[in-house]
């Protein structure tokens, strides 16, 4: 293992779930990787739903740290950075490598920090032509976008898709990765979103506002869920005959699925999974210049609980992501 700089850093923890005033930004020891691991020097954390909602105890994820008595414990699953040192049996990176991933996931987490360990097998290169802070917003919603379209949906060239919540950060990236298959995409989102989703070249937008949704689509191939609740059990009214909908809010999963086979249609839920190839592909997209990540706004470690109230209030355009850089 190469030697490491610095010898102290700077993570958010929480000791206890509850509102924003939980988070905590506290010095800590770095870290040193273990056999298979590596060190980064982290420049940018995304930031996800999950994030809010385990901080508060809600989900799988605080059901297990609660069980296993996890806490404290530092949230956050999307980070970039450079690797400052690998642990044994690593091969595939060295030190001042430009890497991003899905890491910790889902209960170590760990990227709300300034040095984060990750698994050399859950990281990716990152294109050059993508800054780092904007690349540690990428991997947790372009996996979850990615697998739903194409490993769950398995959507195809001149299907038609509609997807939910198209400006936001799962919604936005889908938008793109369908649009680069070839498929007719349709999405919704508030008036205000509408001119960002048609300069990425969305080929309807529907306002969710003012509009049933139900009342505007038919036949559709795929429908991408990012609401859950009513708007996707809704949505099953817009499928054709050998459509699909993919649901990925987990909380109304089951009652969309049940309702979905009441129809006799298909409903899926899904679980994103770290997956580096996929990684590697939506990185070349990044490269081409096919896909663009979107940032809405960059919050520094100190700013985190700020961070955390926007993320919570919802109708993000993009994603947001934590600048951990000291």
């Amino acid at each position: 293992m190469e030697d490491t700089v610095n010898t102290s850093m700077r993570k958010v923890v929480y000791e206890e779930f509850g509102d924003r005033d939980v988070l905590q930004l506290v010095d800590a020891p770095v870290p040193e990787p273990q056999a298979g691991q590596v060190l980064i020097k982290v420049h940018g954390a995304g930031l996800n739903p999950i994030d809010w909602k385990t901080r508060k105890g809600l989900g799988f994820v605080a059901k297990q740290l609660s069980e296993q008595e996890l806490l404290p414990w530092t949230p956050g699953y999307d980070l970039a950075g450079e690797v400052v040192s690998v642990g044994d049996n690593v091969t595939t990176l060295a030190p001042g490598d430009r890497v991003m991933g899905l890491v910790g996931f889902a209960l170590t987490g760990g990227s709300y920090a300034s040095y984060a360990l990750a698994q050399a097998d859950e990281l990716a290169i990152v294109p050059e032509n993508l800054n780092l802070v904007t690349a540690g917003a990428l991997p947790l919603a372009a996996l979850t976008a990615w697998q739903a379209l194409f490993e769950v949906a398995d959507l195809q060239a001149g299907q038609k898709i509609l997807i939910h919540a198209g400006a936001g950060g799962v919604g936005h990236l889908a938008v793109q990765f369908a649009l680069t298959q070839g498929a007719h995409v349709i999405a919704t989102a508030s008036k205000g979103h509408h001119d960002f989703l048609d300069r990425l070249g969305v080929h309807e937008i529907i306002d969710y506002t003012t509009t049933d949704v139900a009342q505007e689509c038919f036949g559709l191939d795929v429908v991408l869920d990012l609401v859950g609740s009513d708007a996707g059990r809704r949505s099953l009214n817009c499928l054709g005959e050998k459509g699909v909908l993919v649901t990925v809010p987990t909380v109304t999963a089951d009652v969309i699925i049940c309702a979905a086979e009441a129809m006799g249609l298909r409903a899926h839920g899904m679980t994103v999974r770290p997956d580096v190839f996929h990684l590697e592909e939506i990185a070349e997209l990044i490269e081409d210049g096919d896909v663009t990540v979107h940032i809405e706004k960059v919050f520094s470690l100190v700013e985190v609980a700020a961070a955390h109230e926007l993320l919570e209030g919802g109708h993000v355009c993009g994603k947001l992501v934590l600048d951990c850089r000291d």
